[in-house]
């Protein structure tokens, strides 16, 4: 083949996303974070972007974030802002899923192209330092009497631990739909909720109360696991003689309107991320469980968890 006629081939293929990574030139990607700093979004976007760029398939990675109503907000400036940019991510999880079901917002996560799902992290439960409380089972005493004299605090409404609280409320008795649930915008002003008592009890990502929890600034009395989490000396909620377990996943989507080459080009990106050392460290660190799905199979998984969160959030009285 004459020299020319190769290097237009190979033109070609590259930006149809057909060469393989280590031929491609890398990326500059645009990284949506639809959360306010500090909280479990945006700690997963930039450890992503930082494992993206260590393991040489971005160049640079710019950060995004765009917080309010449970991630529709950075949704829609994400859908209406990228389309049809092959280098455009945003993060996402089970939290936007609840927050579209809740919120009914005008635009759709259908619009976005999904990439993978990340990683899964299971929720605690905390009591501020200076509570009256020491267990959960004096939460769900109080619940009992008054559901609405307990005040709970967390992320938008829709998240994992707005649902795992009405799920309690269901599991012991109490009615749901009367459940007293303070939605923030962030992990930060959820932290910041629990540390100044204005909430009875929190919740949040293991990763996001650690370091207060260990400092004794606050008290953890159950996580949302099937299991105790590694290292972590927390009962269950299923120890304590309530059925339930719920885990918080993320993953990453890609731009509507991108080619079926560009996804896949896109995805074996974060794939390659994924085995890099750098987001080895990241999970470790901040006690994620990985949870990589990809394809066709993570598409089915949004699809299932999202009828799933549904029907639950129907039941609660949330929706």
């Amino acid at each position: 083949m004459r020299r020319d006629t190769f290097l237009k081939s190979l033109a070609a293929m590259a930006a149809v996303g057909a060469l393989p990574l280590s031929a491609r030139a890398a990326a500059n990607v645009k990284m949506m974070i639809p959360a306010n700093p500090g909280g479990g979004w945006d700690t997963t976007g930039r450890a992503l972007g930082k494992a993206l760029t260590d393991a040489k398939v971005a160049d640079t990675v710019t950060y995004d974030n765009k917080g309010g109503a449970a991630g529709a907000l950075g949704l829609a400036q994400f859908v209406n802002g990228s389309k049809g940019d092959a280098n455009a991510l945003m993060v996402m999880g089970s939290v936007m899923l609840g927050g579209i079901i809740t919120g009914k917002p005008p635009v759709n996560l259908s619009q976005a192209t999904p990439i993978a799902r990340l990683t899964t992290e299971y929720n605690v439960f905390v009591l501020p330092a200076n509570s009256p409380f020491k267990t959960m089972k004096d939460v769900v005493e109080q619940l009992k009497k008054d559901p609405g004299s307990v005040k709970w605090g967390g992320g938008s409404r829709g998240s994992t631990e707005h649902i795992a609280a009405a799920m309690i409320a269901q599991r012991v008795g109490a009615d749901p739909s009367k459940i007293n649930y303070v939605a923030f915008r962030g992990g930060g002003e959820a932290t910041a909720a629990v540390l100044g008592g204005n909430v009875t009890i929190g919740g949040s990502g293991y990763s996001e109360f650690a370091e207060y929890i260990a400092a004794g600034k606050m008290k953890a009395i159950a996580v949302t696991s099937g299991q105790r989490l590694p290292g972590v000396n927390v009962p269950t909620l299923k120890e304590q003689g309530i059925d339930v377990e719920i885990g918080n996943w993320r993953g990453v989507y890609g731009a509507p309107g991108i080619s079926a080459e560009q996804r896949k080009a896109l995805t074996d990106m974060v794939l390659a991320a994924m085995k890099s050392a750098s987001w080895a460290e990241s999970l470790k660190k901040n006690d994620w469980t990985s949870a990589v799905l990809s394809g066709d199979a993570f598409t089915k998984f949004v699809d299932d968890d999202f009828a799933s969160l549904r029907a639950i959030m129907t039941k609660s009285g949330m929706v």
